[in-house]
């Protein structure tokens, strides 16, 4: 029987992001690099695409993300992929509720979605195949590890635990010492203050360069700093995310940092465009 992931826009929000972001580095590379540049250009295109490719891979799962109890397994599909997880193999059955602490090990997420290996403090590392987690999901423990599910309603887990025999288990995250649970990134003033920093320097960049560049004498390249400041961007807010639970302070230092190159790559913007 096939069991739906909890409804999200998640697949849009990746698509919208995917179609903007990479559409708009492949561009700017293009256009900002001439016939000259042609290792420079390889050089930018080779990761590109590589990232490129993980991240359809990564958006196929979002529209594709459901749950089949088979005869003797639990199916978890995405995308093309399918992980199974025999009925004999499950220890324990967790209805997590309230708002998590999840940390990505190898994983990715943006609004709506959130795949691959994370830290849930009070938990473990979990497998997580779902769409809203901070809303609570369900844990299933085998012997393979933690797997992280958000079927639509309980109809799900009670068939886990019909098949499995096995009592479900409730953890309210919200009732969690924070000792245990550990520090969100949500609730740290400083870091969401570096981010929101982050996210404004980039958009006060782009606006600036879309306003100003037109018409302008200054060199295509100033195109490629901005598809490069774009790129930091998503690399340090995904790396201070990880870093964040071994140290708040070097989290905040990668987060510093994508401020400062953005703010070096605005400034030779400024010292370019003749306005």
């Amino acid at each position: 029987m096939k069991y739906k992931s909890k409804k999200s826009q998640g697949a849009l929000v990746g698509l919208i992001m995917g179609i903007l972001i990479f559409g708009f580095s492949f561009w700017g590379i293009g256009f900002s690099l001439g016939p000259e540049d042609k290792a420079l250009k390889l050089l930018l295109y080779i990761p590109a695409f590589l990232f490129l490719f993980i991240y359809i891979i990564l958006l196929m799962g979002s529209f594709n993300l459901h749950y089949l109890v088979q005869k003797n397994r639990l199916a978890l599909k995405w995308g093309l992929i399918s992980a199974h997880i025999p009925w004999t193999d499950i220890n324990q059955l967790i209805k997590v509720e309230g708002e998590s602490n999840l940390f990505s090990i190898l994983g990715a997420s943006w609004p709506g979605y959130m795949v691959g290996l994370y830290s849930a403090k009070g938990l473990g590392p979990v497998k997580m195949y779902t769409t809203k987690p901070y809303e609570g999901f369900v844990c299933i423990k085998s012997n393979k590890g933690f797997w992280g599910l958000t079927p639509e309603d309980d109809s799900l887990i009670e068939e886990i635990a019909s098949k499995t025999g096995k009592e479900i288990e409730t953890v309210d995250m919200n009732q969690m010492p924070e000792e245990i649970k550990g520090k969100s990134m949500k609730e740290d003033g400083f870091y969401k203050l570096l981010f929101i920093l982050n996210l404004v320097f980039l958009l006060f960049f782009s606006v600036y360069l879309a306003v100003f560049f037109p018409g302008s004498t200054a060199p295509n390249f100033i195109v490629l700093l901005l598809v490069l400041a774009v790129a930091l961007f998503f690399f340090n807010i995904g790396n201070a995310g990880r870093l964040y639970q071994f140290s708040t302070q070097g989290a905040y230092f990668l987060l510093l940092i994508g401020i400062a190159v953005t703010g070096i790559f605005l400034i030779l913007s400024l010292g370019e465009i003749s306005l």
